[in-house]
């Protein structure tokens, strides 16, 4: 009998895949293959531990966010509100002490005033005791004599005029 080559790769196959099958090599692949499989799932099962986290860390981070940015506005809503205090209280400070300056001025101005015109009294009484004193002087040396008289009436004069 001749047999053909396949004939014999076919014989050797089925040896071959009984000799698989008698050793156990079909329960060792499936073994592998259901390690395989199961460290697969938990790698997915880590990964969607690892998604939740980051989904509550990301949730976690975006409420302080918001709630930086409120701190953020309100601590700019206090700063404008005591910018305009600070402002008013400026104003007000410069009203009073404008105020102030403006009373300061005027006192000196009516101080002043009064100064001059009693300097401008002074002077004229002065002039005015000059002018008596010549007047009186020449009708004195016209009439003769009382000259200590008028003298001491005059000074008496400035006395009372000053």
């Amino acid at each position: 009998m001749h047999f053909e080559a396949e004939f014999y790769v076919l014989c050797g196959f089925i040896v071959f895949v009984g000799l698989l099958v008698y050793l156990g090599a079909h329960k060792q692949l499936l073994k592998a293959l259901d390690a395989r499989g199961e460290a697969i799932q938990t790698e997915l099962d880590e990964a969607a531990r690892l998604r939740k986290e980051a989904t509550a860390l990301l949730a976690s981070f975006e409420k302080k966010k918001v709630e930086a940015e409120a701190q953020a506005a309100q601590i700019v809503a206090e700063a404008k509100t005591q910018a305009e205090q600070l402002k008013k209280e400026a104003l007000e400070r410069m009203a009073d002490f404008i105020a102030r300056r403006t009373k300061q001025a005027e006192a000196k101005i009516a101080f002043a005033e009064q100064q001059a015109a009693a300097d401008v009294r002074a002077a004229a009484a002065d002039h005015a005791v000059k002018a008596a004193e010549i007047v009186l002087r020449d009708q004195m040396q016209a009439v003769g004599g009382a000259t200590d008289l008028v003298k001491r009436e005059i000074q008496g004069l400035k006395a009372r005029l000053n």
